[in-house]
């Protein structure tokens, strides 16, 4: 099942992946249920707002990033045992109906886990590109990944 633990992981290490289409039907529903304010929900109101039009909320991208990151971790055999968080996230620009999303991810930091012998820690710089290759979101995470021949939990 798993492929890349922790001793397999490099700082400096990046890779471009991912492909997320956003529809307007996903941004609408996000929005109604999580985010309901005006740009995100109406055409109209959306045309009159800073943002020219309706977009996604920036929790809608996140949530959209996040997809991406597990299909990709997913694919690869990454050895991800969940996040104790995330450091920072930044909208860069709005994210529209027809977008296409992609990831670009650096390894930036990678260190033991005090408390959990089994596991490293590691710190990831994101950064999510429309398809013209505009960033429109930078985040910075960390995860937890296993170590080669460890249980998951211990």
């Amino acid at each position: 099942m798993f492929k890349i633990f922790f001793e397999d992981l490099e700082i400096g290490v990046v890779e471009t992946f991912g492909s997320y289409q956003v529809t307007k039907d996903e941004v609408v529903e996000f929005a109604s249920k999580y985010d309901p304010q005006p740009f995100h929900m109406d055409e109209e109101i959306a045309k009159q707002s800073v943002f020219g039009g309706l977009c996604a909320s920036g929790w809608h991208t996140c949530a959209m990033t996040m997809r991406v990151l597990v299909d990709h971790m997913m694919d690869q055999g990454f050895a991800g045992m969940g996040s104790p968080g995330v450091d920072e996230i930044k909208w860069k620009r709005p994210v529209f109906p027809g977008d296409t999303l992609s990831v670009r991810g650096e390894l930036v930091e990678k260190r033991d886990s005090q408390s959990r012998p089994n596991l490293g820690l590691v710190k990831s710089r994101y950064q999510v590109f429309n398809q013209s290759d505009e960033m429109v979101m930078q985040l910075v995470t960390n995860a937890m990944v296993l170590k080669r021949g460890e249980k998951p939990t211990s």
